[in-house]
């Protein structure tokens, strides 16, 4: 179906950018099919209303890029993110939110998220957002940004003091301030996955960490190296 409405002539010879929009509110579903359908190079492939529908869609769709609502019933969007992540690794997964609430956005950018798109964003916005993120430059709206920057700078601040330094003294061990870092996120249960996205790293590069870490503590396997270095923090350390 062709439309007048178009902004900055894109080229109608290029493939289109397919869609999938997951929210359990009818009318915001509805809502953003229509503005994105009027769009010459967007087109929705589907609709879904929970996590779970988007995961099957996108496995059967592989479509360009997934608006994924933060919360729906049956599986959220976080999961549902992670086991698009997982299964379709080219599709681009934008995170739709009403909130900027700071958990969420810390686990989804460790889940792997492409970025956020705030519900309330004036239609023309959300359109450029999808073309920015389908070029690989993460969407993350001001307010949301500055959300993460205050929970990475509390993630910032661990590290130096969760240590037990006597014991490191004791056993010889020395770790650089990312290492301590990485270390903590490692005992807390983070996949390398994670932890790359909690630190803004590659994953390659935290390998790289988690293998000096086990040279340090001479092990490669990591549930004991996760209780060695358990036996090195502070009782009450995080």
């Amino acid at each position: 179906m062709h439309s007048d409405h178009s902004t900055n002539s894109h080229h109608p010879s290029r493939s289109k950018i397919s869609i999938i929009v997951a929210d359990d509110q009818t009318l915001l579903r509805e809502g953003l099919q229509t503005i994105l359908n009027l769009e010459e190079d967007l087109e929705v492939v589907a609709t879904v209303e929970n996590g779970q529908e988007a995961h099957q869609a996108a496995i059967k769709l592989r479509p360009s890029l997934v608006l994924m609502d933060i919360k729906m019933p049956v599986l959220d969007g976080i999961e549902g993110m992670k086991r698009i992540k997982r299964d379709c690794p080219g599709t681009a997964v934008l995170m739709l939110t009403t909130f900027a609430e700071d958990k969420f956005i810390v686990d989804a950018m460790a889940g792997g998220a492409d970025g956020f798109l705030l519900k309330d964003m004036p239609s023309d916005r959300i359109v450029q957002s999808i073309r920015d993120a389908m070029q690989g430059n993460l969407m993350l709206p001001g307010s949301i940004a500055s959300k993460l920057a205050a929970r990475l700078s509390v993630l910032s601040t661990i590290g130096s003091d969760a240590f037990d330094e006597s014991i490191l003294a004791r056993e010889r061990l020395k770790f650089t301030e990312r290492e301590r870092k990485i270390i903590l996120l490692m005992v807390e249960g983070y996949t390398n996955k994670q932890i790359s996205g909690a630190l803004f790293m590659s994953e390659g590069t935290v390998r790289n960490y988690i293998s000096v870490i086990y040279n340090k503590i001479a092990t490669n396997d990591r549930p004991t190296a996760i209780v060695q270095l358990k036996e090195l923090l502070l009782k009450d350390a995080p």
